[in-house]
Order: structure tokens, then C-alpha cells, then sequence
């Protein structure tokens, strides 16, 4: 792709605010870990209390709303002095998370379980785009707005999903990246799956034995011509999915090298171009081999001189924020010419062939490989540089996109027809949560006409408003009952929205990008819209669109208090590709459909009737 401007950058992470939230330190000093043992949890029975806080001045205000207002502000005050007519542009935002509004969510369920009203106020907060608000709070209106829900994952996409609306010249500026916040529920989550650490994380070390959570928020303005000084440039993006499983990486790191092998073609780049490898490193055994496995693959020999950067052994993993707070880190030591050191010391996992620095060590940086992971199998790569690139390496031309085939509409799951196309046991059958199972159920009815798809390259792309509440309340139940070390670890994966997505590459071998988006009522459209986006961008073949909602008692009591219209149960799917059959798509007018939409308050109720309607209408 012809590589796109960062021109300004807001961030808040456990370092601090602004550049600080990804500062490396000075040549020669070795970083030290903000990883500490936490009272909050430690006083409710977690085992492994152990994990870095970013600072809050609002105790009031729901977490993940703060840091983000606070990276909004941020950036905000850079674009004013670098770029003062910005707010005159069109601008999109799009941003990443992985559990939105949870802290509030976490609030609003133990009210409810208590039987006491939820306030308007509180049940608002509750949904996982209510952090989004904080955009009206600095008076930003978006031409355009897209929440990815992709898990670990989340702002890596956001940030290669803005680059392609630069690129078809829709958006002449965007706001791209992600945020999350500290949850109990979350924390309990990761630790019943063993997936934390007692003590600060040993990315890519022999010893390591787990994750430690952070939290924080990371955005930059990227921008398509120059104005003026930039802070780096993206000059490629990759996706895909392993297809595999839902909570561990393919052992062999295949599918996270061909998200990194894209984003080199779509650069223009070679591998041995690559100096620096900013890592998805989160510390637990399996992630950290196969990413070396894909290091090794991707990079070959030059892995021997390349060096790697794994900022979570200081911030901690900072869930939807980390793929953007850590490229601003690797751009700050591309600018710099420093090759970044790490706190720990120790052996190197094994299958590392390439390089550590204990410390911050003087060397050229010209080109930033960002790999990054999800739950399902996600996988997003990124190559970045800090100076402007030599020539222009054009995108291919943009494809026209039909809706080939509108599956049935599934207000209740069927086993037995996604066992016909499926790969799934019946155990996994039988354990399927709710939104995967009509998910998976919308897709079967599709694959019922259309089987035959090119698997390599088909994406899965899930649009929901209400996301995961119903399976939070199940999860959140045995927490509030047992304390942390009482949860059951297989029901934590059906909190992430974007595990429909992937339990869909897995049950159907689908290895194009997979991810969920939704920041409001009109998830459906956007689902539809981002499908349309990849196969004209040629980051898919083939793309099957779900709009599908869970809901039940919980998010018909929050979505009351809340005074928002219900949205409506059940899911629908339809296949998108760039074949002579099917309803011609346009872009453009679908665009025109989610600008032109009135108010939140306003809205017809969402989930798969919005979808349906679009497409029967033509998308007038």
C-alpha cells in the first residue's frame, strides 16, 4: 500500500501519559517493569495478583472511558499544534478493545444480582462501545466510526483497517488504535486459564511462565498526504487466522508468519529489510514458541541480526491497546536508532533465532515488523519505518464485491446442521456458547448452498451491539459465588466477542481474517461494510458476514435501564466475494447508509433485521 503518515500520537499506559506511556529510557539503561503486585485483587483471592496499573484521577468515571479520554486529549493537543485544521476533515476513528466498558458491566451485573435498579447512568456504561463516549466529550465527530472487537489483537487491526480507508481516499484523516481497562473478570479469566504469572513477565525467556495484565489506551492520527512533520509511517498490514483453536496459537506459528508475509508484500518490503521486530511476546510458554517459530520462518537467515522488542515485560499486556502502544514504542526507537532492551534476564526460548538486548543498545532502526494474536486464531501483522519510504509501492486496484448467497435467519441454534459442515466434536458442540452457536449456525446455512469457498483466504467478520453480556453474567455469577480461584476456566473465552469469529475459522477451516466489530446499534451495517472493505482491498477472497446477538434477561434489563431500543435475537449471515454472481456491493453507498443514521436513541432495534433489511432494499 503507498505508506500512510502518522502525524500525531495520544497514549496513557502504566509509564505515564503521553510520550512517556512508551518511553524506552536512555543508551545503556536496561527498563524495569511497572509489574506489581496489586492490593485490589490480592484482597480478592487472586493467586497471582500481579499486574501494572496506569494512574487514574477519576475514580468515579468508568475506567476504560478515562484512559481513553485521556488518549483522545492527548492527541488531540498534538494534532492541534501540528495539524490545526484537522477537525475540519473528514476524519474516521476506529479503535480496538477487548472488553469495553467491564469495569461498569462488572457493577451493573453484581446491582442486578443484588436486586436492585440499574440506573441509566450505570447501565449506559455498561456496554462494550460506552467508552466511545468520550469522543462526544472532546467534541470529535467522526465522519465514520468502527469499534474492532478482536481480542488481544483489537488495535493492530484498527490501525491497518484505517490505513485502508486512507487508502481509498473515503477518510482524509483517522484516528486509529485501542484501549482497555484492569477487570476483575478479565484477570480472573486469564488467571483460571493459567495463563498469569507471579511476578513481572519473562517474554521470550526459558523460564517464563505467564502473562501480567496492564491497561492503558494508545492512538495515532494517520493521514494520507503530509502536512507537516509525521511521527513514522505504516507502510503495510496482514491478516489471518490460525484455525485451530480458541485460546492457543498454532504450535507451528504458520498462521501468524502468513499475516506477517502479507504485510511485507502489501509494503513492498523484504523480509531482510526488518531490523526490529516488535513482538506480540506475552510471556506464556505456547505464544512465545510459536511466535519465535514464525520469526524464524518469516525472517530466515536475517533473523540472526534482527533484534526484538517485547514491551510487555514492562507495561504488562495491555489487551486492545497493546498492538498500538507498542508500535509507538518501536517507532520511538526507530527515531531513535535504538535497539530496545528488556528487564529480565535469562535463557532465550529455543526456537528465537533472533535477538535480544539486555539493555538499550545504539543501532540503525529502518523497518518495524508489529506481529500480533487474539483469541480464535486471530493473527495481524503491521510493517512500519520512521523516515519516509523511497517511492511508493501502489495497492492493487480496487475489486467489485456481490453478496453471492443470504443464509436463513437463525433465531435458535442448530446443532445438527453445523455438525454437517463443521470439524467440531460433538463435546464442542455440546459446549458452544450462544452468540458462537448461532453464529456458527447462520454459516452453516450458507455453507449449505456455497461450500465450496477458498478456505485460505475466506475472513468471518461478526457484527453485534448486546456482544458477550449474557456469557459475562454466566462467567460473572461463579465469580461473585467462589471468588477468583472458584471460576471455570472453559467459560472465560465465550466473554471475548470475538470468539464467535474465530470458533467459525475453526469449525469451518477458515484462515482469512476473523474479528467482531460493533460500536452501537448499527454493528450489522458496519460488519457488512468491513467485509465489503477487505475483499475490495484484497485482504480477502471471500468474506462471510454475521450479524448475530445473544440476548437474553441481562441485556434486555441493561438495554432497558438504559432507555436503548432491544436489539433483536438471532443471527443472519451472508458470503461476499468478488465473483459475476450475486447482488452487486458498493461501498460507498453503504457508508452513505451508516452516515446518514439517526440518533443512538433513535434507532430501529439491531442484530439481523438491520442486515436483512439493507440487503432486500438493495441498500438504498
Amino acid at each position: 500500500m503507498r505508506s500512510i503518515a502518522i502525524v500525531a500520537r495520544g497514549a496513557i499506559s502504566p509509564l505515564g501519559r503521553g510520550a512517556r506511556a512508551f518511553a524506552l529510557g536512555d543508551l545503556g539503561e536496561r527498563p524495569e517493569s511497572c509489574v506489581r503486585a496489586d492490593s485490589e485483587l490480592s484482597a480478592a483471592g487472586f493467586a497471582k495478583p500481579f499486574v501494572a496499573r496506569a494512574r487514574r484521577e477519576h475514580a468515579e468515571w468508568d475506567p476504560a472511558y478515562e484512559f481513553l479520554l485521556v488518549a483522545l486529549s492527548e492527541l488531540s493537543a498534538d494534532l492541534d499544534q501540528r495539524l490545526p485544521s484537522w477537525r475540519a476533515k473528514r476524519v474516521g476513528v476506529v479503535l480496538g478493545t477487548s472488553s469495553g466498558g467491564m469495569a461498569s458491566l462488572e457493577r451493573a451485573l453484581a446491582e442486578r444480582a443484588a436486586g436492585r435498579d440499574l440506573t441509566p447512568a450505570l447501565a449506559r456504561a455498561s456496554a462494550y462501545f460506552a467508552p466511545l463516549s468520550a469522543l462526544d466529550a472532546l467534541a470529535i465527530k467522526p465522519f465514520r466510526t468502527l469499534q474492532v472487537l478482536a481480542a488481544c489483537a483489537s488495535s493492530t487491526i484498527a490501525i491497518g483497517l484505517g490505513c485502508r480507508w486512507l487508502q481509498s481516499g473515503r477518510c482524509e484523516l483517522v484516528i486509529a488504535g485501542g484501549y482497555d481497562a484492569l477487570a476483575p473478570l478479565v484477570a480472573a479469566g486469564f488467571e483460571a486459564l493459567g495463563a498469569t504469572t507471579a511476578g513481572a513477565p519473562r517474554p521470550f525467556r526459558r523460564d517464563r511462565s505467564g502473562l501480567a495484565l496492564g491497561e492503558g489506551a494508545a492512538l495515532l492520527a494517520l493521514a494520507r498526504a503530509e502536512d507537516g512533520p509525521v511521527r513514522g509511517y505504516i507502510d503495510g498490514f496482514g491478516m489471518s487466522s490460525d484455525a485451530v483453536h480458541i485460546t492457543a496459537p498454532d504450535r507451528t506459528g504458520s498462521g501468524l508468519a502468513q499475516a506477517a508475509r502479507r504485510a511485507l508484500e502489501d509494503a513492498g518490503v523484504d523480509a531482510a529489510a526488518i531490523d526490529l521486530v516488535s513482538a506480540h511476546g506475552t510471556a506464556t510458554p505456547f505464544n512465545d514458541s510459536a511466535e519465535a517459530r514464525a520469526i524464524a520462518t518469516v525472517l530466515g537467515q536475517s533473523a540472526q541480526r534482527t533484534w526484538v522488542h517485547a514491551f510487555k515485560g514492562v507495561v504488562g499486556h495491555t489487551l486492545g491497546a497493546a498492538g498500538a502502544l507498542e508500535i509507538l514504542a518501536a517507532l520511538e526507537a526507530a527515531e531513535r536508532d535504538i535497539l530496545p532492551g528488556h528487564p529480565m534476564d535469562g535463557e532465550l526460548e529455543p526456537e528465537l533465532t533472533a535477538c535480544l538486548s539486555p539493555a538499550n543498545t545504539s543501532g540503525k532502526v529502518s523497518h518495524v515488523l508489529k506481529l500480533a494474536t487474539a483469541f480464535g486464531g486471530s493473527n495481524a501483522a503491521l510493517v512500519a519505518s520512521s523516515r519516509k519510504p523511497r517511492g511508493h509501492h501502489e495497492p492493487p486496484p480496487r475489486r467489485r464485491v456481490r453478496a453471492r448467497a443470504i443464509g436463513e435467519v437463525c433465531v435458535r441454534a442448530d446443532p445438527a446442521l453445523i455438525a454437517r459442515f463443521s470439524r467440531l466434536s460433538a463435546l464442542e458442540l455440546e459446549r458452544l456458547d450462544e452468540l458462537s452457536a448461532l453464529t456458527l449456525t447462520a454459516i452453516a446455512s450458507v455453507l449449505a448452498e456455497h461450500a465450496e469457498l477458498p478456505r485460505a483466504s475466506t475472513g468471518v467478520i461478526v457484527g453485534t451491539t448486546s456482544a458477550t453480556l449474557e456469557a459475562d453474567e454466566t462467567f460473572a455469577q461463579r465469580l461473585r459465588a467462589r471468588g477468583p480461584r472458584g471460576v471455570e476456566p472453559r467459560r472465560f473465552p465465550a466473554t471475548s466477542p470475538n470468539l464467535p469469529a474465530g470458533r467459525a475459522t475453526i469449525a469451518f477451516d477458515l484462515q482469512g481474517p476473523s474479528f467482531g466489530v460493533g460500536s452501537g446499534s448499527l454493528a450489522a451495517i458496519e460488519a457488512l461494510l468491513t467485509g465489503v472493505e477487505l475483499l475490495e482491498s484484497a485482504d480477502a477472497d471471500a468474506v462471510l458476514v454475521v450479524a448475530a446477538e445473544a440476548v437474553g434477561a441481562v441485556v434486555r434489563d441493561v438495554w432497558l435501564a438504559a432507555g436503548l431500543p432491544c436489539p433483536e435475537a438471532g443471527a443472519l449471515a451472508v458470503l461476499l466475494d468478488t465473483g459475476q454472481v450475486g447482488m452487486p456491493l458498493d461501498s460507498e453507498l453503504l457508508l452513505a447508509r451508516l452516515s446518514n443514521a439517526p440518533a443512538e436513541d433513535e434507532r430501529a432495534p439491531a442484530g439481523w433485521p438491520l442486515l436483512k433489511g439493507a440487503l432486500l432494499a438493495g441498500l438504498a
